[in-house]
């Protein structure tokens, strides 16, 4: 079922063990890792990312439990930027990260639309939750443009500590009515 994905500018390529070597390069930098769960190691060992790969990402995606995928430039497929992952289960479908210097550019939104659309019309599944630091602005923001809603307050502990967080939801109806709304004001949306 994984499939490599296509936005406007990103190729969505599924995980595989030989990009543990780029991961862990982008990856362990505070403003990356900080407003993750704290099931990240920090500080972020040396092989952390092929640790990651071969005893839980790649393990997930065999059972069909997770689906991960790297982030990579449409004009230049071999240049990773960044991760993203759909997860089974009732809240924390959908986590991800991007590299600091793409940051901003609304890269991330692009591909969390074609994230969102593989969970509903791929997968099937009829709600997508993600739980998040209600200090992640960043993350809220797209949140909020995909037509998301907060359905919850809790505390859960991150990276940089104990903190409030915000549960986000959005139905599969829901997901449909907003990609409706945005095709008649833009066209289609590339997912």
């Amino acid at each position: 079922m994984m499939r490599e994905g296509r936005t406007k500018r990103l190729v969505l390529r599924p995980l595989e063990l030989d990009d543990a070597e780029r991961i862990q390069e982008l990856f362990p930098h505070w403003e990356i890792v900080r407003y993750l769960l704290n099931r990240v190691p920090w500080p972020y060992p040396p092989d952390g990312a092929r640790q990651y790969c071969r005893e839980i990402a790649l393990p997930q995606m065999e059972r069909g439990e997770a689906w991960h995928w790297t982030l990579r430039l449409g004009a230049e497929p071999s240049q990773m930027v960044g991760f993203i992952s759909l997860v089974k289960g009732d809240e924390d479908n959908r986590g991800f990260w991007l590299g600091a210097q793409w940051q901003g550019q609304g890269l991330m939104s692009e591909a969390c639309a074609w994230a969102n659309d593989f969970w509903f019309e791929t997968l099937g599944f009829p709600v997508l939750r993600v739980a998040k630091a209600a200090a992640n602005r960043a993350s809220r923001r797209i949140s909020e443009k995909q037509g998301m809603r907060m359905v919850g307050l809790t505390e859960k502990d991150y990276v940089c500590g104990r903190l409030p967080s915000e549960v986000w939801e959005i139905t599969a109806e829901e997901w449909r009515a907003w990609k409706a709304r945005k095709e008649e004001r833009i066209g289609p949306v590339p997912v």
